[in-house]
């Protein structure tokens, strides 16, 4: 309860900086480039995202003016894609017009149990998701896109790295605030990746969007000074993982866990932080995470959660549902964030919604 209630004074002080939340995130491409393949979509291009990145809200401040914003957007996210830059646009719920066929699932994001959710540092029209090679790069890139928008207001941005950052078996790993390697319950493969991540035609949205991905971000503040008084073994007992990423039982990181030999929790936890999100390692939930760690002060740091996925509650949703009650909640606080939608590669999206 104590360090709910310092995670909620800091996140107070952090609303009053409007947006100033910063962070800085990092893991390299499989190829270390960022150059753009035909129709890859800079989301899901490579096993990592790039070291930094900037992640910018915007607001449509015309009303009557979303498809221009829309094109502007578009526009900007396009001119900066490409080189020690990977970059893509995502759509808030506002950003679409109100003529237009929506993606089933796209809605605001609606507080979970345990959310104290910040409006300053939540939703938006529109996101401007900036990775690159350096902070330099990502911070020039933003500049330059945002110079293009006079017309969209900034509703909040976050900063974000990823320390540690390598790549192992196709998966990009990195270690979170928490002193945990991240990245291990991702696909290997592009095909395995795209399968998770992309919407597919017959699944009932709208024929523009097939291609597309649903996008979630959480701004989740960690009690990082609360959770290293516990010992390493009872934090590995919350997590449900050895800090490398091995499973409790011995079992390798890049094999899957039978949690039914377990059945009471005696080696792995029931409330086990990985056991809520997956208690079918043979299943595990179709999305792939790309998130990064921020830090503005020794008692003000935590995670830009970011995931993506074809099927909004099938993926996020259905694992946020069984997290309810994991060991590991009365350490974290999610303050901000949103749902959006990445449109597919190209531009006949953005033909189908302008001239609908």
């Amino acid at each position: 309860m104590t360090s709910r209630r310092r995670l909620l004074t800091a996140s107070a002080a952090m609303a009053a900086g409007a947006g100033g939340l910063t962070a800085v995130g990092a893991t390299a491409l499989r190829n270390g480039s960022s150059e753009r393949p035909e129709n890859e979509p800079a989301h899901l291009r490579g096993a990592a995202p790039l070291p930094f990145a900037q992640i910018i809200s915007l607001d449509i401040t015309l009303e009557g003016a979303r498809t221009e914003a829309l094109r502007a957007a578009h526009r900007a996210i396009t001119a900066i894609d490409g080189g020690s830059v990977a970059a893509w646009l995502a759509l808030g719920e506002g950003a679409l017009p109100s003529r237009t066929d929506k993606p089933q699932h796209l809605k605001r994001m609606p507080s979970f149990a345990g959310d104290v959710l910040d409006p300053v540092q939540s939703h938006g029209d529109l996101i401007l998701h900036i990775t690159g090679s350096s902070a330099r790069a990502v911070r020039r890139a933003a500049e330059r896109a945002l110079r293009t928008l006079p017309q969209q207001q900034v509703r909040w941005r976050a900063d974000g790295t990823r320390p540690e950052n390598r790549t192992e078996d196709g998966r990009g790993l990195s270690r979170n605030p928490f002193h945990f390697t991240e990245g291990h319950g991702n696909p290997a493969t592009a095909a395995e990746t795209t399968e998770r991540a992309t919407v597919r035609t017959g699944q009932g949205e709208p024929s523009w969007a097939v291609g597309g991905s649903y996008q979630v971000i959480r701004i989740i503040r960690l009690a990082t000074d609360f959770w290293d008084r516990d010992t390493v073994q009872e934090q590995e007992r919350i997590i449900g993982r050895r800090r490398e990423g091995r499973w409790l039982d011995g079992t390798p990181s890049t094999e899957r866990a039978v949690f039914a030999t377990d059945p009471h929790g005696k080696t792995t936890p029931l409330d086990a932080h990985i056991r809520r999100a997956a208690p079918d390692r043979r299943h595990p939930p179709p999305m792939v995470r790309r998130s990064y760690n921020y830090h503005r002060a020794a008692d003000d740091q935590g995670l830009i959660f970011s995931c993506f996925q074809s099927d909004l509650e099938k993926g996020f949703e259905a694992v946020q549902r069984r997290l309810q009650g994991e060991a590991m909640a009365k350490y974290t606080l999610t303050t901000g964030g949103g749902y959006f939608f990445v449109p597919p590669p190209g531009e006949a999206w953005l033909s189908a919604l302008t001239e609908s």
